[in-house]
């Protein structure tokens, strides 16, 4: 199993900027992807930021210029820096990895997930 924690959420007003954190830890074997999804109120959960082991990564179009991803292979740890932050960029922003791990069974690929961290901006 993964265990996905975040911080770095809060209030901040428009233009501000925050710095999220997530840290993976369990039965790790290798993490393929780590990435940034956020749901608004009313909204489906949406990938905002992934880096991948090779370190490529893709970033949606909506924050292209203003977030910024990047990973810590040797922490497990993956950042979304915000910058010029927009009242529609309040959300809960939830870690997720893409990781290989073993048990007891064996090796598995699965999906992990955190618990999420509020991102609320004001304008």
């Amino acid at each position: 199993q993964v265990q996905l924690v975040e911080s770095g959420g809060g209030l901040v007003q428009a233009g501000g900027s925050l710095r999220l954190s997530c840290v993976a830890s369990g039965s790790i074997l290798k993490i393929n992807a780590m990435g940034w999804y956020r749901q608004a109120p009313g909204k489906q959960r949406e990938l905002v930021a992934v880096v991948r082991s090779s370190g490529t990564t893709n970033v949606v179009d909506s924050v292209k210029g203003r977030f910024t991803i990047s990973r810590d292979n040797a922490k497990n740890t993956v950042y979304l820096q915000m910058n010029s932050l927009k009242p529609e960029d309040t959300a809960v922003y939830y870690c997720n990895a893409n990781a290989l791990t073993y048990h007891s069974m064996g090796t598995r690929v699965a999906d992990y997930w955190g618990q999420g961290t509020q991102v609320t901006v004001s304008s």
